[in-house]
């Protein structure tokens, strides 16, 4: 295949996935995904916003900073501030990228922006010159291109190419379109613009409507060649186009798509896991590619046939994506070779022997209370012992919590609080609301508990139980997650890592907002 049959895979899980609502990581976090897209070789990684936060500009720096086979991409305003913030957290990278927006639809125009058609051309080009003078690798993108009129796209896409742009992206940034109107707006724009040889068409499409990855792939075959999209669909509301589903679309259906990618997808599902685990956010099990029923095959006419001939009823394999890889049975008696090989196997690269040690430790704990260890387990063990590594404001000491039919439960509770320790008690309806209300008699958070969600991490008694608490405060809104084989423990982690979430730095900037 020649070049031109190549897509581009452009992932923004530490973007458009970071505002999902409660998906807030740390940059310690980010960097972690980022190696993990790195091992999967995805062409273009949007770190962030750099001008959002003091957080999002460290996070953009350090990744930059740090992979090397990737392009790394900061998103921008077309606003000079943002540009320049982008481009100086982007100065140690490898290859670097800015990408800059403004919206082009009516509505948009008109009401968010409060500018002519013409003043929105005319910011464009001068976002896209500025960029190119900061960076040699420009993308603009024409937010709410989805309900854009065509003509206007015409002008404003010619306009930022002559300006230097050399990737031009497509949203629908509402999931408004269907597949065959995504596809007819796609071809119109290279047929109708006379520079448009001279860059790189995308889509980057959201998934409002369920349609997100068709209305992707409809653009590919109508001429796009990078998708913006995300591991798992993480997103904005309903989230983007999944990475996975587009990936190993365009691999099984490449007699009708002719085109391919880079991405080594066995690497995929150790990535989803990645991110689930570090977002709070569990993939149902019905979901495609990743999910825990995705090969799983309940039907006896199905079994049969899969005994007999797998591709009756699989049109992939599951080795192909990063499923039953695990040859290796981790337990209590596996080494710290073991351990760290399996590690490495997982795409999860330790930056010092004192988090390769600390993690070691709590695998050795964890293997005493459970007879075999699996890769959820691994990723849960090591998000614990780099949490544990990071300063924290509220620290879990210990935890006493009685529950007895016909009695009110009751909970006892020791946090360490910027060293010191403080113990507190409280009733509660059973005994996760009693362990709650103790940290909240601490805390003094006035936060509002959102959500509460258990998952088992793997099957069995002895899973670990991982817990996602989701609080509010003022607007703004964190996930706090916890794992261990007490659920109770598991669920008091989870609470004061949202607590800790809540202490870091405030609000971010909006990316659709600005002055211009």
């Amino acid at each position: 295949m020649s070049s031109n049959d190549r897509v581009i895979i452009f992932d923004t899980t530490l973007r458009d996935g970071e505002q999902s609502p409660g998906a807030s990581m740390t940059k310690e976090e980010k960097l972690r995904i980022a190696k993990a897209l790195e091992r999967l070789r995805v062409d273009v990684i949007e770190a962030g916003f750099a001008i959002a936060s003091v957080g999002d500009f460290e996070a953009v720096k350090l990744i930059a900073d740090t992979i090397k086979d990737s392009t790394v991409c900061s998103l921008s305003r077309a606003v000079e501030a943002d540009i320049e913030r982008a481009a100086e957290a982007l100065r140690g990278a490898n290859s670097g990228r800015i990408h800059t927006f403004i919206a082009t639809s009516p509505i948009h125009m008109q009401y968010k922006l409060r500018m002519q058609p013409d003043q929105v051309i005319a910011q464009a080009v001068h976002a896209v010159k500025h960029a190119r003078n900061l960076c040699a690798d420009v993308e603009f993108s024409c937010e709410d291109a989805g309900r854009s009129e065509i003509d206007f796209l015409c002008r404003i896409i010619e306009a930022a190419i002559d300006a230097g742009a050399r990737t031009i992206n497509i949203p629908d940034a509402v999931g408004y379109a269907v597949p065959h109107q995504s596809a007819a707006t796609m071809r119109q724009l290279l047929e109708r613009i006379p520079n448009a040889d001279k860059a790189v068409f995308s889509v980057h499409c959201h998934n409002d409507l369920g349609l997100a990855v068709a209305n992707s792939l409809a653009a590919v075959v109508a001429g796009a060649r990078q998708v913006e999209c995300t591991i798992n669909g993480l997103g904005e509301r309903a989230g983007n186009a999944a990475l996975e589903e587009i990936v190993m679309a365009i691999k099984t259906r490449a007699d009708l798509l002719d085109v391919h990618t880079r991405i080594e997808t066995e690497h995929i599902l150790s990535a989803s896991r990645l991110v689930s685990g570090i977002t709070g956010f569990p993939v149902q099990p019905n979901k495609a590619i990743v999910g825990a029923n995705a090969f799983a095959h309940e039907s006896g006419i199905h079994q049969d046939g899969v005994l007999k001939h797998r591709e009756t009823y699989e049109i992939m394999s599951a080795q192909s994506v990063g499923w039953n890889a695990n040859k290796m049975v981790m337990g209590k008696h596996s080494g710290r070779a073991a351990f760290r090989a399996r590690l490495e196997e997982l795409g999860i690269a330790l930056a010092s022997e004192v988090e390769l040690n600390a993690a070691f430790a709590r695998f050795k704990d964890l293997a005493d209370k459970k007879h075999e260890i699996f890769d959820e387990d691994l990723q849960a063990i090591v998000s614990d012992a780099l949490d544990d590594e990071a300063p924290e404001h509220f620290k879990l000491v210990t935890l006493e919590v009685a529950s007895k039919t016909g009695e009110v439960p009751e909970a006892k509770i020791v946090l360490s609080v910027d060293g010191q320790e403080q113990s507190a008690g409280s009733n509660g309806s059973g005994p996760v609301d009693a362990t709650f209300k103790a940290i909240e008699s601490i805390a003094a958070s006035a936060a509002v508990l959102q959500l509460y969600s258990v998952n088992a991490i793997t099957q069995g008694t002895d899973s670990q139980g991982e817990v996602t608490v989701r609080l509010e405060k003022a607007g703004r809104i964190v996930n706090g997650n916890g794992a261990d084989t007490d659920i109770l423990v598991a669920s008091a982690k989870a609470y004061i890592n949202a607590l800790n979430l809540m202490q870091a730095s405030g609000q971010k900037a909006h990316p659709q907002v600005a002055d211009v």
